[in-house]
């Protein structure tokens, strides 16, 4: 489908100038209840809010990205999924600098590297920096030299450990809040429901001899 055959919302949906603004704002939300709106739970500790709301935005964008291909699988034919997945390298990469950002400010928050180094053993930072880690290595591959250096199938082994900084990442949420919160079902769930999906639209392709 051509560009300027596309529905207005498609045409939308492919520029880089409406998602990369969106991305930044949502990222940078925390402005509005601490200067704006006066948010009582967000003026309690400024600092801590800031913290969670960075990593919450890393999950999020983590978990979109990895709905762009299931979508466009599932629905092939939808010029929106199709205009979803050229932002994947966008989205991804944006979810690993949510991430670093996230990681500075716990060092901040906490007290920086010396804290870090008491506090390394524990499972919840361990599980936290292991996940950095594989978006660190995502992130560093995400160019289109990347992909020729290494090959392709090489590159989609490597790019498949999303799913498992997804799975880190919830688990790594879950637990700084204590509890298992609503708020990881709610933001990887949509990830876990779609990729059920895929699996059961090819098994039922190989049934059908399809």
């Amino acid at each position: 489908m051509a560009n300027a055959d596309a529905p207005f919302p498609v045409r939308v949906l492919r520029s880089k100038a409406f998602v990369l603004p969106l991305i930044v704002v949502f990222g940078l939300w925390p402005v509005w209840p601490l200067f704006v709106r006066q948010d009582p739970s967000a003026l309690a500790d400024p600092p801590k809010f800031v913290l969670l709301h960075l990593g919450f935005t890393a999950c999020v964008l983590l978990a979109t990205v990895l709905c762009f291909s299931p979508l466009r699988i599932l629905f092939p034919g939808s010029g929106a999924a199709l205009a979803l997945n050229r932002h994947r390298r966008l989205v991804g990469v944006s979810a690993f600098i949510y991430g670093v950002l996230h990681f500075t400010m716990h060092l901040l928050y906490e007290g920086g590297f010396g804290v870090l180094a008491t506090d390394i053993t524990t499972p919840f930072m361990v599980i936290g920096m292991a996940t950095l880690a594989i978006l660190t290595a995502l992130a560093a591959t995400s160019s289109n030299l990347a992909i020729r250096l290494m090959g392709g199938r090489n590159w989609k082994r490597l790019h498949r450990l999303a799913y498992v900084a997804a799975g880190l990442a919830a688990w790594h949420q879950a637990e700084a809040r204590k509890l298992f919160p609503m708020q990881v079902v709610w933001i990887f769930g949509p990830v876990a429901l779609l990729q059920a999906a895929r699996v059961w639209r090819n098994l039922s392709r190989r049934k059908s001899g399809a």
